[in-house]
């Protein structure tokens, strides 16, 4: 005989969320989710740590403990967690800006990513990016399309 889950199965999406909500507003129900979650399997419980550490770090702006965070994903057992510290490394600069500064660029990035999905090409990029400048002279219609065999 097959028991039904006393809970429905979390998606991948929402241990995510679970993951990385909010220690404070975080619902009592779903402690008991991310224990489960935990116990799983080390390198899970390993990731969740990561995870949670690095969103704490960021969101309370500590650069200090940017370092150790670094050092300890890089020995990490999973494998994703590694390669995003070695991603953080090679990018350090902006890493630690992001980290320390009070200005961020995300609803810049948003605005452009809603405004140009799906229809990126080239051509629309230098017509909204290089052109904008003023400082580039914009190709004929000849230049832009190739001309038939």
């Amino acid at each position: 005989m097959v028991a039904e889950p006393q809970q429905p199965l979390l998606t991948a999406r929402q241990a995510a969320w679970l993951v990385l909500w909010r220690e404070e507003p975080r619902a009592e129900d779903k402690a008991p989710l991310l224990a489960q979650l935990r116990a799983q399997h080390a390198d899970v419980a390993e990731a969740i740590d990561l995870a949670q550490d690095f969103a704490r770090l960021v969101r309370q702006r500590q650069p200090q403990q940017l370092e150790p965070w670094l050092a300890r994903a890089a020995k990490s057992a999973v494998g994703a967690f590694q390669r995003f510290a070695k991603g953080l490394r090679d990018d350090d600069d902006a890493i630690k800006a992001g980290v320390t500064l009070p200005w961020s660029s995300g609803p810049v990035e948003g605005q452009i990513t809603r405004q140009m999905f799906g229809r990126a090409s080239l051509a629309l990029f230098e017509r909204r990016f290089v052109l904008a400048s003023g400082r580039v002279q914009a190709p004929s219609e000849a230049q832009v399309r190739p001309a038939a065999a």
